[in-house]
């Protein structure tokens, strides 16, 4: 019922705007919509492309794209991205394994954990504030496995050239096709960004509620009943899973500021900043099973291990942050801008009560308070642009991050970029603290800091787009089973006390001929290290072969093909429930299996309609597909989906 009350509340506006007479697709810097809009042959103003605007956190700017190309096929899943390097679970809104490791962001600041849960969770800098001439509803929907849907509904206007509102809600639910495996998610997410008429002061701010349900089976507990194709097994829901009853919830909500103000009164070649950037979180992890053993058959297996209690497991973690960062900078038009801040970082950890064992006691929190201060340089000249940045801690903890970056464009056709990153990050709150019901799942660490130094080099050209990048990584922490009975996972964090040396090079082409096109993605994986920690495949690959035409007059624009995806074998990381992560093991690997898809698509003026028949080829090869060891891959299924643009 909410996803039906979104959906009518976010057209309703649409329905109302659309007694304007429709003009160009656009979009314009803000203050200056109406005096920049083009006239059409009636003399009315049309608004132009870009005036429509899409901005970051960083202030990059992307603009409205109706377009249907193969980088909006590859787009169109529930994540809303190209996810080459992400390979999902069988059901939609379940979890993803990471092919690619160069996907991996840091940050200096300890995080609160659980990342296998923050797949589809949206952090403060994946938020996009908005500038429009004209009201803009977007509409997502896609079908999904069984027994739901997925809607993604969105709606921006600017009440003024200064001032925007988007609201948007993004939700699913998804039965899967075994047992124990509903998705239900739920992103709602609200902006507004703001500036005076003289553009001295600017501000953009959001709300986001978001909620993550997974019904958690803990995989097939009989490989052979899947792998032996008996077509008894063909009905999914047949297959023995070890958890019947229980589930993870990840929930947060988030208030975000970021705003900055021109101390000169007009803006000239030089010229004063003060800004202010406010971030409060909060969140909650719970892990619930009502019944402890699983039950194989005529056996009972404690899959977790042992429990202090006999039924109801109710594990719950709670986490609060606020960040504060205050910064003066100084703009010169001939020499770039340099930014001094100063920041504050405060967060609790935290669980309802203190565990005192025999070996050891397990506090009730885990309480930061980290002061940090730093400096940034930015350059734009011509074809040049870099940035330049260094903070360091000046309370107790050590941390620091040094970044620098930099790109030259020698026109649109030729782009370089260059970067280096040296972090000292603090680990995440979850590998130092954790409390369950389960014995083995209770620990106090006091680990050691993570170092990470990574250079990363990128060039498009006409013939090729590649990117290259090289890190090492000491003192890096993962999850590891300890179980010595295959049918257990007591899984637990541990550091490395090597140095791990990782690269990755990924090449990029699409080439065409007529209304044919084959795309082709590569990537190419090399980790040296004396243990395996860090596991990768080798080789990762996507090649599309499409066809486009345009059809009935030029009414219908048509897009169809067939994508080829594969991986090679290597030892996957596995999924734990218990504390949403993901931990290395050395005992089955997966890979090595072809996955094809044919698609169907086509566009209708600002109507783009997806028709795909994913894995098609799944009863061809055999069942050795995975996405994690005992968590078999897609079967075959025929999804269909659309994107309707409303805007005038």
């Amino acid at each position: 019922m909410r996803i039906l009350f979104l959906f009518y509340f976010l057209v309703l506006p649409t329905m109302l705007f659309s007694q304007l007479k429709q003009g160009d697709d656009s979009m314009e810097p803000k203050g200056r919509i109406a005096s920049d809009s083009k006239k059409n042959l009636n003399g009315q103003k049309v608004a132009t492309m870009d005036q429509y605007r899409f901005i970051s956190i960083e202030r990059d700017t992307t603009y409205l794209d109706t377009s249907l190309t193969i980088q909006r096929e590859y787009s169109f899943n529930y994540l809303r991205k190209d996810i080459f390097g992400l390979l999902p679970f069988s059901n939609e809104g379940q979890t993803y394994n990471t092919l690619q490791y160069s996907l991996t962001e840091f940050s200096p600041y300890p995080e609160f954990g659980f990342k296998a849960k923050h797949f589809n969770f949206l952090e403060a800098n994946d938020i996009k504030y908005s500038s429009v001439a004209t009201p803009v509803t977007e509409l997502y929907f896609k079908s999904v496995m069984q027994k739901g849907q997925t809607l993604d509904a969105f709606f921006t206007l600017n009440l003024n050239p200064r001032l925007n509102f988007s609201i948007a809600y993004k939700g699913l639910r998804s039965e899967g096709k075994y047992i124990n495996q509903l998705s239900s998610t739920g992103n709602f997410r609200f902006t507004t960004s703001y500036n005076t008429k003289r553009e001295r002061y600017f501000a953009n701010a959001h709300f986001t509620s978001q909620d993550i349900l997974n019904e958690e089976n803990g995989g097939i507990t009989t490989i052979s009943d899947f792998e032996d194709e008996d077509p008894n097994y063909d009905n999914r829901q047949r297959l023995e899973v070890y958890f019947t009853d229980a589930k993870s919830f990840l929930k947060g909500k988030r208030v975000f500021l970021d705003h900055f103000l021109r101390v000169n009164d007009k803006k000239g070649s030089n010229n004063l900043y003060v800004s202010h950037q406010f971030n409060y979180e909060n969140k909650f992890f719970e892990y619930n099973q009502a019944t402890v053993p699983s039950t194989l058959g005529s056996q009972r297996v404690y899959r977790f291990g042992d429990s202090y209690v006999t039924s109801g497991i109710n594990d719950q973690t709670h986490y609060n942050k606020m960040y504060n960062k205050l910064g003066l900078t100084y703009e010169n038009t001939t020499l770039g801008k340099f930014q001094f801040f100063a920041d504050d970082f405060r967060s609790n950890y935290y669980y309802n009560q203190i565990l005192i064992r025999d070996d050891k006691t397990i506090p009730a929190s885990l309480t930061r308070n980290i002061n940090s201060a730093g400096g940034q340089y930015e350059y734009q000249k011509k074809n040049w642009n870099g940035q330049f940045l260094y903070s360091r801690s000046v309370t107790n903890q050590s941390l620091s991050n040094l970044e620098a970056k930099i790109n030259y464009e020698f026109n649109e056709e030729y782009q370089f970029s260059f970067g280096y990153q040296n972090l000292n990050k603090l680990p995440n709150d979850n590998y130092n603290l954790y409390q369950s019901s389960y014995v083995n799942y209770n620990w106090s660490n006091n680990f050691k800091n993570e170092k990470i130094n990574s250079i990363t080099a990128t060039a498009i050209t006409p013939w090729v787009e590649a990117a290259v990048q090289f890190m090492t990584l000491d003192d890096h922490l993962y999850f590891e089973n300890s179980a010595i009975d295959l049918k257990q996972q007591i899984v637990t964090p541990n550091q490395y006390g090597n140095t791990i040396n990782y690269i990755s090079v990924k090449v990029s082409k699409e080439i065409k001929f007529g209304n044919f096109a084959l795309d082709n993605t590569f990537l190419y994986q090399k980790v040296s290290q004396q243990d395996a920690i860090l596991n990768v495949p080798e080789l990762v690959t996507r090649n599309t072969i499409y066809y486009t035409n345009y059809l009935f007059k030029k009414a219908l624009f048509l897009q169809t093909g067939i994508t080829l995806n594969y991986f090679a074998n290597y030892f996957a990381n596995d999924y734990n429930p218990v504390i949403g992560e993901f931990f290395i093991q050395d005992k089955k690997e997966i890979g090595n299996y072809p996955n094809l898809d044919f698609f169907i698509n086509a566009r209708i003026q600002r109507t783009r309609v997806y028709l795909k028949a994913e894995h098609f080829n799944s009863s061809l090869t055999g069942n050795n597909f995975y996405s994690a060891p005992n968590n078999p891959y897609r079967d075959f299924m025929i999804r269909f989906g659309i994107i309707w643009n409303f805007f005038n």
